[in-house]
Formats: C-alpha cells, structure tokens, sequence
C-alpha cells in the first residue's frame, strides 16, 4: 500500500484534449481520467470556447464502471467536437433475464444519450438498475470529456510520456484482472498483471495466456488485440484494464504542464509545500471535482472509493462498492460512514481502521489513497 499523506495543493491544469494529448504513438487512448461533475455533455465545449484556452473534445471516453445488483454496467461515448455522437455499453448484466433486460433497454439508453447530450436521461421500465448504472457510468464519462474541454491547447507540446501506469481492475466472471504498462517515450515496454483469476483450472488458463496478453500489448502498442483462445473472459477483462492504464498514461501528458504529472516515475517539477492548508495567496490552484480511486480486492468482495474535492479539500467521501452478502451485509453498513466521516476529518488517507472491519478499513485506505493520488494528493 502506498504511503499516505495529505491532500497537496498543485496546479492541476486539466487533462489535455483527446487530439492534443494522442503522445503514446498508435495507442488508441479513451480519455483523461477525469474530475469536475458535468452539467451536460454540450456545456463541455461551450465552456471550452468561451474561455479561449482549450479545444472542443473528440475521441472516444470510457465512463467508470457502475456496480448494481445484478452486474457491472460500463457506458462508452464517441464525441466529435464536444457532442455525443454515439454511446455503447461496455459492460453490462448477463444471464438468465438480465439478458433479455439488457437487450431491451441498452439500445434506449444509448439514444437517449444522444438525445440529451447529458446524463440525465428517464429510466427504462422495468430496467431499474441497469439505467442507474448506465446513468452513473454515462456521467463518469462526460465527467473525463469536461477534464479534456478545460485543458490547455499548449500540452500538445508536452515532453513524451515514462513511467508505470496500472489500469483499473476489470471484473470478470472468474475474476479480477488489473494490468500495469511500463512507458518509456511513449512506448509501452513492459505489460503485466497485478490481479488475475486464481483457484482451479483459472491457475491453468492464466499462466498460459497472461504471456501472451502481455506479449501482444508490446508488440502492437494498443489495446485493440486478439482474444487468447480458452480465455476470453481473462481476454476482456485485460483489454478493458489495459485501455484504463493508457487513458491514465495519456492524461499525464496533459498534466506536465502543471508540474504534476500524474502516475509518471518521471523527476516532476517543484510543487507546494506538502500540506493541504498552504497559505493564501501562494499562486497556487486548489484542486477541485470528484476522483474515484483503484477498486481493492478483499478476502471479503471489492472496495472502491469516490471522493469530492473542493478548494484543495475532500468534502465528501463515499464507497462505490463494499462487501455485500450475510454478514458482510452489517459489517459494511457499520464501518463505511465511519470511515466516510474519517477520511473528511482527516484529509488523507491515514485513518484508523473500524474495528470488526479490518479487510474492509484495509481495502478503503488503498482506494481513497488511490483517490488522492489521482485528484494530486
């Protein structure tokens, strides 16, 4: 687990626009991993406009994934000069009903999408859940295309990316899988797991197509490769991680020009004083929006936590996925707004852990340091 320390007050300039910042060579990025909640999707590139510093968005930006009751739902948007002109699901519930539910109201949630230009979009009857999903995924997604709006036109000319980047951890069937790329000048050098699937015949299918996910990454810098036959899911899981570590990569490249470049190994430039109180009037932007940070893998289910981050401060903390089953049901529901209320009190990610609770107290510090490191704590 890193080291924690408090929220730092850095410049954060914003992520670059999706064509300003395409550094890593053929890599095909989704999007900055984002911050400020989004209004609407069109407000994305007026604001742009109107502030003359920055370009109207275009490329395609992956949402966060939305757990619910039934399944993950992920949400993708292609945006062309700051409008949505297309949205797809990525993930989505499967099985039994689910499937039936999904086939119907996917297709209506994605025309919605474009309709509305934003997230807020109807429900589809009896889809419940999964329009929740879609909707939290949908403006986790316009959240990263505002990120990209407010950048600077001037990153286009940023230094070429190094350093190591993990994706976020893709949930599968079998499993969590979480890739990490090694950059260097913009290629990626080294790909590898930090989660696979484990136990059983997963043992067998893992060790035998990790080498060559990993293989394929390097050879053709991009995250469009081929499924390994007998491990598809495996496959899926990698290609949805790997697209997030080199969303993560591209974002930084737009952050060196704020001195903080975000998951680079690089030097970086001077910053403030390490202290989330710096004195006024030091020149310094606070930083500001809602960061989610790496999903954590317990002996007991998946920690994940979102922050929102105000003037340099976290003013509301707040699980996306905990636990849930038997008694990890009451567990959870006694030591989350504990640890929520720990986390705004302390401003970091140093907090004690509840009692009766250790796997999950364990889990919530590495998301929220995750958080933190994200929004440049």
């Amino acid at each position: 687990m890193k080291k924690s320390h408090p929220l730092r007050r850095v410049v954060l300039a914003g992520a670059a626009t999706v064509s300003g910042i395409v550094l890593l060579l053929s890599l095909k990025p989704s999007s900055d991993p984002g911050s400020a909640q989004a209004a609407g999707a069109g407000a994305a590139a007026q604001e742009a406009a109107q502030g003359g510093a920055g370009a109207a968005v275009s490329g395609a930006i992956t949402g966060d994934a939305s757990q619910t009751q039934y399944g993950a739902v992920q949400v993708r948007v292609t945006v062309s000069n700051g409008k949505i002109t297309k949205a797809e699901m990525v993930q989505a519930p499967k099985g039994g009903q689910s499937d039936q539910i999904t086939a119907d109201a996917v297709p209506k949630l994605n025309q919605a999408a474009l309709t509305a230009q934003s997230a807020e979009i109807d429900a589809v009857s009896g889809a419940t859940f999964t329009s929740e999903g879609y909707k939290k995924s949908l403006q986790s997604a316009i959240d990263k295309m505002k990120a990209s709006a407010g950048a600077s036109q001037g990153a286009a000319g940023a230094a070429p990316v190094s350093g190591t980047f993990e994706g976020d951890a893709a949930q599968t069937q079998y499993g969590a899988v979480q890739v990490r790329i090694t950059v260097s000048n913009n290629q990626i050098t080294k790909a590898e797991t930090v989660q696979v699937p484990k136990g059983g015949r997963s043992d067998q299918i893992t060790a035998d197509a990790v080498p060559k996910l990993n293989q394929a990454v390097v050879t053709k810098q991009s995250p469009d490769i081929d499924a390994v036959s007998g491990a598809t899911y495996t496959s899926t899981g990698y290609k949805q991680s790997l697209q997030s570590a080199i969303d993560k990569a591209n974002a930084s490249a737009g952050a060196q020009g704020s001195g903080a470049q975000e998951g680079s190994q690089a030097p970086e430039a001077p910053k403030a004083p390490e202290a989330s109180k710096a004195p006024e009037g030091s020149g310094n932007a606070q930083a500001g929006g809602t960061f989610t940070g790496d999903a954590v893998q317990t002996d007991y289910g998946t920690v994940q936590v979102r922050i929102t981050v105000s003037g340099g401060k976290i003013t509301k903390a707040e699980t996306v996925q905990a636990p849930k089953g038997g008694r990890s049901d009451q567990i959870t529901a006694d030591a989350v707004p504990k640890l929520n209320q720990a986390a705004v009190a302390a401003g970091s990610a140093d907090i004690d852990a509840v009692s009766g609770a250790t796997y999950t107290s364990g889990g919530y510090r590495e998301s929220l340091q995750s958080a933190l490191d994200q929004a440049g704590g």
